[in-house]
């Protein structure tokens, strides 16, 4: 029986969906959204990266990105900084390290809670499943 793609495709984004509905709603409680973690989690692993490259990097167009780092910045959780000619480099403040690693707590509780009906080789399997999707075979993610 083969599977139909438009279904399997909705399927993926259901999944997708519920997971970002349950990590947004777990966020709050530590006073950040699920778009606000995962930027604090790009400048994390890239420290001093300009707008253009976290925003490939959160899968958002520069101009969204810029706007969000705009909030962070109000928000007292990144610093903007000059960097080689016009390029302005994105570094975490210590409250901006806190907000992170409180995220990071609430994103294992959830993520833990989104596969717990999967065993480990399943897991396995649907990463590299995916990963054979997107054309790689290794390294870090965003969610």
């Amino acid at each position: 029986m083969a599977v139909e793609l438009q279904i399997l495709g909705r399927a993926v984004k259901a999944a997708q969906y519920r997971q970002h509905r349950a990590l947004d709603s777990r966020l709050a409680s530590v006073g950040s959204t699920l778009a606000q973690w995962d930027a604090l989690r790009a400048i994390s692993r890239a420290p001093g990266a300009s707008a253009r490259e976290l925003a490939a990097a959160t899968f958002q167009s520069e101009q969204a990105f810029g706007t969000l780092a705009g909030r962070l910045v109000t928000q007292g959780l990144v610093d903007r900084r000059p960097g080689h000619g016009r390029r302005i480099e994105h570094h975490l403040t210590p409250d901006g390290v806190r907000v992170l690693r409180a995220g990071h707590e609430v994103a294992d509780s959830v993520l833990a809670e989104c596969f717990q009906g999967l065993a480990e080789r399943e897991r396995e399997a649907l990463l590299g499943l995916l990963r054979k999707i997107e054309g790689r075979s290794g390294g870090e993610d965003s969610l």
